[in-house]
């Protein structure tokens, strides 16, 4: 995709329509940008309502509450074939509807031990030479008053 995208610009840049370079150093300028910024992260959640509240690492929880305790799923698998190819980095990580799969499987912990609610949730992923891995986590939380 990035391939065609300079041979096209290249192409511009040879024809006589647009002569003053600075036009041309614009336009190529707003066409990267624009990719950059389309290739941001996969976000954790794509707003999936859970049985109990969810709430990510900069999100305030408005009511009063008691901890529970942390509550934290992870996991690390080997590398496949098609993840190595060429000796590139291909094929890695987790797509958001994994992610909320994750989240579920979060939810569901913190629901055996009695939360309303997960704050702080963080997601990190990792990768080595030779696995993959991740680890959801959240502090479980229990509502005062209720």
């Amino acid at each position: 995709m990035i391939y065609k995208i300079l041979s096209f610009a290249n192409k511009i840049s040879r024809k006589p329509m647009i002569k003053n370079n600075k036009i041309k150093q614009a336009a190529l300028f707003f066409v990267f940008s624009t990719l950059l910024g389309c290739a941001a992260g996969i976000p954790i959640s794509t707003n999936t309502k859970y049985p109990i509240e969810v709430l990510y690492d900069s999100q305030p929880l408005e009511r009063p509450y008691s901890e529970i305790g942390l509550v934290e799923i992870s996991n690390e698998d080997s590398l496949t074939a098609k993840q190595t190819q060429d000796k590139r980095m291909m094929f890695r990580g987790n797509d958001a509807k994994t992610k909320e799969l994750l989240t579920a499987r979060l939810v569901l912990k913190a629901q055996k031990i009695g939360a309303d609610a997960i704050i702080n949730v963080k997601y990190k992923y990792y990768t080595s030479v030779k696995s993959e891995g991740y680890m959801l986590s959240g502090l479980a939380v229990r509502y005062r008053g209720e």
